[in-house]
């Protein structure tokens, strides 16, 4: 499948795939995209706290490394999974301007989340250990490991076999209780399938450029 690496309008760049008219970020801002959804609505949740965090398609990275900028900044401890089936190759991945943008002097921990090798945790600074797994979301079998989710898998439109009842009872399952789920998403049919394994779920103001986004919590 072609792959374009296109500038979003906050001037961060991400991963067009034009056919499926589909890209691994927001369009209207990648960063700050980022940022509203999964930090400000997800990770400062449990600040100052020791967290377990899964994410939902680890892709170009962007959220493994703004947590680790927080992780740091805060010192709070920080174990952090990323699953993803396929894996953007470390050529592809290095050439996202989030380390220029954010934390220039964090590029080579930035590449350093790329590099790291797959299903071996990866202690990079103290407070942050990463594990990367490449793997289907449905076969995941955690049972009560996560503090807070990532959910930032690809579209409903494009791919709706990854925001279904058994995904997201998979997540429920993964989760501890207390835990929490963000994702950038806010359809019906996402919001009943939640609801439907045992989430309670909240909506939330989107992200620039979207009108709403979803957060669950298991109770």
């Amino acid at each position: 499948m072609k792959r374009e690496i296109i500038q979003t309008q906050d001037g961060s760049t991400t991963i067009y795939l034009p056919e499926w008219e589909e890209s691994y970020h927001s369009k209207h801002g990648a960063v700050q995209e980022a940022y509203h959804v999964f930090i400000k609505n997800g990770f400062s949740l449990f600040q100052g706290k020791p967290i377990t965090v899964l994410e939902i398609g680890f892709g170009t990275g962007l959220n493994a490394f703004i947590t680790y900028l927080e992780a740091v900044k805060s010192e709070q401890l920080v174990n952090y999974v990323g699953v993803e089936a396929y894996p953007v190759a470390f050529d592809e991945a290095i050439q996202m301007n989030y380390a220029a943008s954010i934390s220039p002097e964090s590029e080579a921990v930035f590449k350093q989340l790329h590099s790291a090798e797959w299903e071996k945790p990866t202690q990079l600074t103290p407070v942050f250990s990463l594990t990367k797994r490449k793997q289907f979301f449905q076969d995941i079998q955690d049972i009560s490991q996560f503090d807070l989710v990532y959910f930032d898998a690809f579209g409903f439109k494009v791919q709706p076999e990854l925001w279904t009842e058994e995904v997201f009872a998979t997540m429920y399952k993964a989760m501890k209780p207390g835990g929490v789920l963000v994702t950038y998403a806010c359809r019906s049919v996402i919001k009943n399938a939640m609801l439907a394994v045992g989430f309670k779920v909240e909506k939330l103001p989107g992200a620039p450029g979207k009108r709403e986004m979803l957060r669950a919590f298991k109770l």
